[in-house]
């Protein structure tokens, strides 16, 4: 036996109901202590690569994982590809219950 190929589908999609929550920085990412951190941190370039584009000031252990919020030692400048890479490993590590 053959499909139907003129008959059309009687239930449409239908359009999702909930929309995803906008992202909303950490209040501490807005707070003078950062900026002062952000300041003063040397060697405003990638960590990695040596770009000098979108870099982010990151900490290479995450607050999330224990690091410290404001400790030099603890920060790097990272362009936002490095940046995404490094926070989505991270996030990763976390779902599966690592540290």
């Amino acid at each position: 036996m053959g499909k139907l190929k003129a008959m059309p589908p009687r239930v449409a999609g239908m359009a999702p109901r909930v929309r995803a929550m906008p992202k909303v920085a950490d209040r501490f990412y807005q707070s003078p202590e950062w900026a002062e951190a952000r300041r003063l941190q040397p060697n405003k370039w990638c960590a990695i690569c040596g770009s000098t584009k979108r870099l982010i000031l990151d900490h290479k252990v995450e607050r999330k994982d224990g690091g410290a919020d404001l400790d030099p030692l603890n920060l790097e400048w990272l362009c936002l590809p490095h940046h995404n890479t490094k926070t989505a490993e991270a996030k990763a590590r976390r779902a599966r219950g690592g540290r």
